[in-house]
């Protein structure tokens, strides 16, 4: 028989969303080691005491937020987003794609560099990001930068402006103003990157060393999965490890659907490589059996792939061997998908899922024996610590971020197009019947989202360093 959760309850004085909360209560609250009753005390923004349950403090009239036995958890950290803006009006945008990473207990998002325009190729590109981006962010946002070919000199100066790292493409990317690397490019950029603390993230597939046939329908989902095969991954993986082993810069492997890949990652580990690889709720959650004729809202690069591959995904990550799980959200818009005719070559890549990556993953997870301690740290804690923010976000203690997501693990819900939040609601996805409901979201204190509701005000920050734009480069290399 399945436990009931208790009604939230305010404190002493009544909490709306947009609210500084000073004090937040729960039986179950997820702390690094362990999970129960405690209270979370927060000031200016961050945690500064968890007390146990015997040392509540009560004090009159302050702003509490009781919560009886709903989860509390370090709010989700998403270190891989796509948003359109700028440069594409009627695209998602920042406050869209916050709100709904709001109203699913993500806390923090870090944006990848190719879908606004332009690309995050260059410091001035960044600066064009970061002043689109003001004033609209309901949660906290990070960039990330790109390595294409020529940029080389712009990286340390984005580096000093505060980018984690870097991601590059090993094929083409489809875009023009988005080239992918060569070996020799790469060469160059991790020779100028070396002792830097930063992270260089691979799209990683590679063109296959014969041309692969396209002789069926188009229309069929297997067509197009024929035309990504696994030995794509495995040839890209490779080619990432042997860098990662000669220059000992980190490097993130972004979109692992292949298992087939997981091998080569754990040998360059075990030889000293410092490399990490994330999967996909999409991956985690759906198979290539159950795409249906036509579905090109299932398209995403590389592709989803077998059941069975799947369970191998599963195993990875219960084991560590896979690092965490993210979105990857791409904001595809039905037209763009339907306007092909359900021909899945010709359709533009990417799924909309950003809201609902809790329940995704706590839906398949619980029935794997995962616990609150695994979803933090595949979550939270090590996409942190890839965006370099373990300092302030990913776990719930004292000189932390208080960033909270309030949740009921219990609660089912019907995935619905009115519940969902980001622009795109055409997503796989509809129909679900999915465990594991957000009620609420602090973002730094603040009450940003609670059952249903959004503050009006965005007051999500920026997570780069205010600088000056330098005036002109002193030399080739900085």
């Amino acid at each position: 028989m399945s436990r009931k959760s208790s009604a939230p309850q305010a404190g002493p004085a009544k909490l709306d969303v947009g609210s500084e909360v000073m004090y937040v209560r729960s039986n179950q609250v997820v702390l690094d080691n362990t999970i129960g009753p405690a209270e979370i005390v927060i000031s200016d923004g961050k945690i500064v005491d968890v007390l146990p349950k015997r040392n509540w403090a009560r004090p009159s009239g302050e702003k509490i937020l009781d919560i009886g036995d709903l989860v509390v958890m370090p709010g989700i950290v998403d270190p891989h987003v796509h948003i359109c803006e700028p440069g594409h009006p009627s695209c998602e945008g920042f406050a869209s794609v916050t709100k709904a990473a709001a109203a699913g207990g993500i806390t923090t998002i870090v944006d990848m560099p190719r879908h606004c325009c332009p690309p995050i190729t260059s410091l001035s590109a960044l600066d064009s990001q970061f002043q689109a981006a003001k004033g609209q962010c309901h949660i906290d946002v990070a960039f990330w930068g790109a390595i294409v070919p020529g940029n080389q000199t712009e990286l340390l100066p984005m580096l000093k402006a505060g980018v984690p790292g870097f991601q590059c493409f090993l094929m083409a990317t489809g875009a023009e103003d988005f080239s992918h690397v060569s070996l020799h490019d790469l060469h160059v950029a991790m020779n100028e990157l070396q002792d830097t603390n930063c992270v260089l993230l691979f799209h990683a597939e590679q063109e296959p060393n014969q041309p692969v046939p396209v002789l069926e329908d188009t229309a069929e989902y297997s067509t197009f999965l024929d035309s990504r095969p696994d030995t794509m991954e495995v040839e890209a993986t490779l080619t990432i490890a042997e860098l990662c082993l000669q220059y000992q810069i980190p490097c993130h492997i972004i979109n692992l659907s292949s298992a087939q890949a997981l091998p080569i990652i754990k040998d360059a580990r075990e030889q000293g490589a410092p490399i990490t690889v994330e999967t996909t709720h999409h991956y985690l959650s759906l198979t290539s059996e159950c795409i249906p004729p036509g579905g090109t809202y299932y398209k995403c690069c590389p592709p989803i792939r077998e059941k069975s591959n799947q369970e191998q995904l599963w195993a990875a990550l219960q084991v560590g061997q896979i690092d965490m799980s993210v979105s990857a959200h791409v904001p595809c818009f039905r037209d763009s998908k339907e306007q092909n005719n359900g021909d899945f070559l010709k359709a533009q890549a990417g799924i909309a899922s950003l809201q609902l990556g809790l329940p995704l993953f706590w839906t398949s997870a619980k029935c794997r024996g995962f616990s609150f301690h695994n979803l933090v740290q595949v979550l939270c804690k090590n996409p942190a610590i890839l965006s370099k923010l373990e300092d302030r976000k990913g776990s719930l203690r004292p000189g932390m971020d208080a960033d909270l997501v309030i949740w009921d693990p219990e609660k089912e819900f019907e995935v619905k197009k009115d519940i969902i939040h980001h622009k795109c609601k055409l997503t796989p996805y509809l129909g679900f019947q999915l465990c594991g409901k957000v009620f609420a979201t602090l973002v730094r204190g603040r009450l940003v989202y609670m059952d249903g509701k959004f503050a009006t005000k965005a007051q999500g920050e920026l997570l780069v360093s205010e600088r000056q734009m330098p005036t002109k480069n002193p030399s080739p290399y900085y």
